[in-house]
């Protein structure tokens, strides 16, 4: 009897492998120390205690401080009524819940299929992913965003259009990253949810504007101009096109035409692949192709911006269940994903190993723009339902026609009609000329805490309190 045939057995073995992830991030010098979740909460609290700019904060012995739009600001304005204790766990809860809600729209009925056993697994290994340890132990809202545009694919998925937009909207009044899934809605022929989402931002925007029109002028004419506000290009976590071209050049700068070639590019496949999902109704395949462009276009992408490719990895496993070498191939780039590799050239980036070995990410989400199978058959996509008012009502069965006694009788018909007409819908009358219808259905000055506990939580000051 296999180990997991018996619910003892299933037990034992997720506590083993709990235990063995517990191990893994207790002692792998990986942990962040709620990083960036300080960046916000001492911006908030510079803005509302001390009468200061969110843009004008620095953590204490870097560089680094707030570089999201205005609206991000208003949204954590409750920080300002906690210590960052309380902050750092109404992080953890937010990151909780939209992790949640992110496993059910990716693989809600799977999940289901297999019980609490199939989740305790998913969530295992799912915890040691790098970029979603990352969100989690930097504070960072990258799964927040992530399941507000979910929440778009699953709304135009299941047929409830009516508020599609709004998550996307929301997520690009936050960052600007996922204002490209508004082009996803232009070429998905969703001109009201384009709309809606085009609204959402401006409003939110404008909100922001209207609260903090200062931050709002420099952010919008200064900041969002200025990436070394953010990082180096050259910096071993921004695993971008950018970041693949500025590690190229260093100590130069990169190429501004040979980005926008291979920008170019990246859209052009982007745009040929999300029309053909769009084509076969594959709405989850385009939302995940639209999530591996961002990644690769946007100037900056830090290792834990790269939850974006959970979608990916969610088809490609779903699909790896019935094809064993995908299966393969998604449980290698899944391994890639969790080592960290990128880090081992974290000093030094030169040579064809480092451009190979310190790009790693950048060609694991190349390889899945170009090759994820979306488009497929239907049995490939979460088994998202239409609600019951979405989808024809059976037509009402024909009434049977009505034979004067003079006539004839009717042969009786044969049992393989009677079977061909049961499994098929109701008998039609073709007398009176009805006709059968189916029944429905990148290294900084002051390094940025990216790889290990040492970078990661030593500051040449005491942190904001």
């Amino acid at each position: 009897m296999r180990l997991t045939g018996t619910d003892r057995g299933r037990l034992l073995f997720v506590l083993a492998l709990a235990t063995a992830v517990a191990v893994f991030t207790a002692t792998v010098p990986l942990l962040r120390d709620w990083f960036d979740l300080r960046v916000y909460h001492g911006a908030v609290d510079a803005w509302i205690h001390h009468g200061g700019s969110v843009y004008d904060y620095r953590v204490p012995g870097t560089e680094y401080g707030f570089t999201y739009p205005p609206f991000a600001a208003v949204i954590m304005l409750p920080m300002a009524l906690f210590g960052l204790h309380a902050a750092i766990a109404v992080g953890l809860l937010l990151n909780l819940a939209a992790t949640a809600f992110v496993l059910h729209v990716l693989a809600g009925e799977r999940l289901r299929r297999h019980g609490w056993f199939g989740l305790a697994v998913t969530v295992c290994l799912l915890a040691l992913l790098e970029p979603v340890r990352d969100t989690f132990s930097f504070g960072q809202v990258n799964l927040v965003l992530l399941a507000l545009v979910l929440g778009d694919a699953w709304l135009l998925s299941t047929g409830r259009a009516r508020w599609a937009g709004v998550g996307i909207g929301l997520a690009a009044a936050i960052k600007l990253t996922p204002a490209i899934f508004i082009v996803l809605l232009l070429l998905a022929r969703r001109p009201r949810a384009a709309g809606t989402a085009v609204g959402v931002a401006a409003t939110a925007t404008a909100l922001a504007a209207w609260v903090m029109p200062d931050a709002s002028r420099f952010y919008w004419t200064e900041a969002v101009w200025d990436t070394t506000r953010i990082g180096r290009l050259d910096y071993v976590s921004n695993q971008s096109l950018q970041g693949v071209l500025a590690r190229l050049a260093d100590p130069a700068e990169p190429s501004r035409a040979a980005w926008a070639l291979a920008a170019l590019a990246v859209l052009g496949v982007w745009v040929w692949r999300a029309r053909r999902a769009l084509a076969a109704d594959d709405v989850l395949g385009a939302f995940a192709l639209t999530g591996l462009a961002a990644c690769l276009l946007s100037p900056i992408t830090w290792v834990h911006h790269l939850v974006w490719l959970l979608p990916s990895l969610a088809i490609l496993f779903g699909e790896g269940l019935r094809r064993r070498r995908l299966l393969w191939i998604a449980g290698g780039l899944y391994a890639l994903l969790c080592s960290s590799v990128v880090w081992l050239w974290f000093d030094d980036a030169s040579g064809i190993d480092g451009f190979v070995g310190s790009n790693t990410y950048v060609w694991i989400t190349l390889g899945l723009l170009l090759g994820l199978p979306v488009g497929q058959a239907r049995v490939n996509r979460p088994p998202w339902r239409r609600r019951t008012s979405d989808t024809a009502p059976a037509p009402s069965p024909a009434a049977p026609a009505r034979v004067p006694a003079s006539a004839s009788q009717p042969t009786e018909p044969s049992s393989a009609a009677m079977a061909a007409g049961t499994a098929v819908g109701p008998a039609v009358d073709t007398r009176r000329g009805g006709r059968s219808e189916p029944t429905g259905s990148t290294r900084p000055a002051a390094p940025k805490p990216q790889s290990s506990s040492e970078r990661a939580s030593s500051y040449t000051a005491k942190p904001p309190a």
